[in-house]
């Protein structure tokens, strides 16, 4: 049965927001332990791949554990989630992303409100993002429409923490995370002139992903 609407926004907008926590927080704890940057982007991709699968298996059952306005996107190709439903999913996660950041920033004593001006833009960077945001789709729906949702939020957590390391962006694949990072100038942040080709390199990967879904997995061979 599907959940009321006002729990499935909650739990997008908790569940993002706790991925924002573990992004910005573990960035901010790497730089504060570790001098090496090597070592940082590995604490940061292990915090963040690791708490991901969690926060997927505990809000899943809930609203489908989206915590991304691309997966929703997609989820709405399908037909999982009315326009209505996809409009609220995505405000709730935007919400979320920004309360996530800003509790860790205060965590962590930063200002509670801050910009920040680490500049992300180039080639390499948005041809990453494309790369990063196909890959994460089809991870999600090709196991989904091969009868193996059951395995998503470890293959999804897998992806994203070797994503950081084979991307040069360091996966951002998510327009929402990509607007609650502006508001840390830590680690994990990114300029806010830097965000929109970001968004849209992350729109050009999910276009990539519906095709590729429809040759690779199309409705009617499914559960081959």
């Amino acid at each position: 049965m599907t959940k009321p609407l006002r729990r499935r926004l909650v739990a997008e907008a908790v569940g993002t927001g706790f991925l924002l926590i573990a992004v910005v927080g573990s960035g901010i704890m790497a730089q504060r332990l570790s001098s090496d940057h090597g070592l940082q982007l590995l604490e940061n991709a292990i915090a963040t791949g690791t708490a991901l699968a969690v926060l997927i298996l505990v809000f899943a059952p809930i609203s489908g554990a989206h915590f991304n306005p691309f997966v929703t996107l997609v989820a709405l190709v399908d037909g999982v989630i009315t326009r209505f439903d996809a409009m609220w999913f995505v405000i709730a996660q935007v919400v979320g992303s920004c309360v996530g950041t800003i509790v860790a920033n205060v965590m962590f004593n930063h200002s509670t409100f801050e910009w920040s001006t680490t500049t992300r833009s180039s080639g390499r960077l948005w041809v990453s993002e494309v790369v990063a945001t196909l890959g994460l789709l089809l991870v999600i729906f090709g196991l989904v429409r091969s009868q193996r949702a059951f395995i998503v939020p470890f293959a999804v957590g897998a992806w994203i923490t070797g994503a950081y390391w084979f991307t040069s962006s360091t996966s951002f694949a998510n327009p929402a995370v990509t607007v609650g990072r502006m508001l840390t100038n830590s680690f994990s942040g990114i300029r806010p002139s830097s965000a929109p080709m970001f968004v849209v390199m992350q729109l050009v990967g999910t276009a990539l992903a519906v095709g590729l879904l429809r040759v690779l997995y199309p409705r009617e061979t499914a559960n081959a």
